[in-house]
């Protein structure tokens, strides 16, 4: 699943400006990497973890602007079209940047 979190923040005055890279930095520290100027994408393995990560975006919100998140599948963001641009298909923007710890107890074991 993709976590998709979007936001417009206002930037007229050096604290909203302050607020909005404060915001920014979290969302990077999280994992996210950005997908639009506004438009930030993480995944995420189930829902537990994407709870448990709305929870800490709730905590590390805005005071102002708005910020909305969508859950989608990997089906359905394989799916988007791109009208202008091109897709990202550096290794971060993909599954293959996951890790599964233990065994395959159908492996073959190693010599």
């Amino acid at each position: 699943m993709r976590l998709m979190v979007m936001f417009d923040m206002p930037t007229r005055t050096p604290a909203e400006r302050k607020e909005y890279r404060q915001f920014r930095k979290f969302l990077l520290g999280e994992g996210f990497l950005m997908h639009q100027f506004s438009i930030y994408t993480k995944l995420v393995l189930n829902d537990t973890v994407t709870q448990a990560l709305l929870v800490r975006i709730d905590k590390n919100k805005p005071t102002s602007g708005v910020v909305t998140a969508l859950k989608v599948t990997e089906k359905q963001y394989a799916r988007m079209v791109y009208l202008v641009g091109s897709k990202d298909k550096s290794t971060g923007n993909t599954d293959a940047r996951i890790v599964f710890l233990g065994g395959d107890k159908y492996a073959e074991p190693e010599n």
